[in-house]
């Protein structure tokens, strides 16, 4: 309670408002947002274990948020409630900017509690969740798609027994309006590898269009790890070679080679608008 206290404190002084109730709350967030999109921002991402869409009303998070600025516990149900009613408020507000939006899904974090007594937070004690993703999910993008409040968006899903139920939920939304609006991730955390991105790659080509994808991305701020982007272009390489091989795609270099153009560089910068920024 004493870390919540502290964030909104710090929260009040760099929007220079004051807090009082949920209203002064998403008002201060929604300032933090016009300001990075004033600043060039173009996407967010939010790392959660699923995503949440309980039913709630104005006065439940209301009351919910005068218990947070209160230090008082919460239930269960208040916390899923007013996790719904955030992620609900980001995503119009994504949606308003024509930001892309991003979730990584399936993090079960801080297993060993010893370790991290002893190391401190984020040394390295996360690991694969297996939680139920599908019907919050679906409920969660079909609320914004029924009110015309869905942006481009991007799955990224950490346990690969999911990689199906991602790729197929897509698909559901993909309306037209943008190619490749809706996207399946690619391989994330421990999956990018080459089993996990051959995987995550295949899985994609027989559920959906591979040929929208809009390629790796690498989140980390280690130097090292952007060679991975090498790595996944020669999977991507071997993955339609292979095929070609096999016969199951056409020998046609200059046909292939766009779709793999495409992949590694001009899907990701025609979908992400990079050409507007200042």
């Amino acid at each position: 309670m004493l870390a919540i206290k502290a964030y909104i404190k710090r929260l009040e002084t760099i929007t220079d408002t004051t807090i009082n109730d949920f209203c002064n709350y998403l008002e201060a967030l929604k300032s933090r947002h016009d300001y990075f999109a004033e600043n060039d921002c173009c996407l967010s991402d939010h790392g959660l274990e699923k995503l949440y869409a309980e039913n709630y009303t104005e006065l439940e998070t209301r009351l919910i948020f005068k218990k947070i600025r209160a230090q008082q516990a919460l239930t269960q149900d208040e916390i899923v409630k007013f996790k719904s009613a955030m992620l609900y408020n980001f995503s119009v507000w994504d949606h308003e900017k024509g930001w892309v939006q991003q979730y990584h899904l399936g993090a079960l974090r801080n297993a060993n509690t010893r370790a991290i007594r002893e190391s401190g937070p984020d040394t390295g004690y996360d690991s694969i969740g297996d939680y139920v993703q599908g019907t919050a999910l679906s409920k969660f993008l079909d609320r914004l798609e029924n009110e015309n409040k869905l942006t481009k968006t991007i799955l990224y899903n950490l346990n690969p027994a999911d990689n199906e139920l991602i790729a197929a939920m897509a698909g559901n939304f993909n309306d037209g309006s943008v190619a490749g609006k809706m996207q399946f991730g690619s391989a994330w955390w421990f999956l990018d590898q080459k089993d996990g991105m051959t995987k995550q790659l295949n899985t994609l080509s027989n559920m959906g269009l591979l040929s929208r994808m809009v390629g790796m991305l690498t989140d980390s701020r280690s130097f090292l790890s952007y060679p991975r982007h090498e790595y996944f272009r020669r999977l991507l390489c071997n993955l339609f070679g292979n095929d070609i091989e096999n016969g199951e795609l056409p020998n046609d270099v200059a046909w292939t080679g766009k779709i793999i153009q495409d992949i590694c560089y001009y899907n990701a910068k025609n979908y992400f608008d990079f050409d507007k920024i200042k």
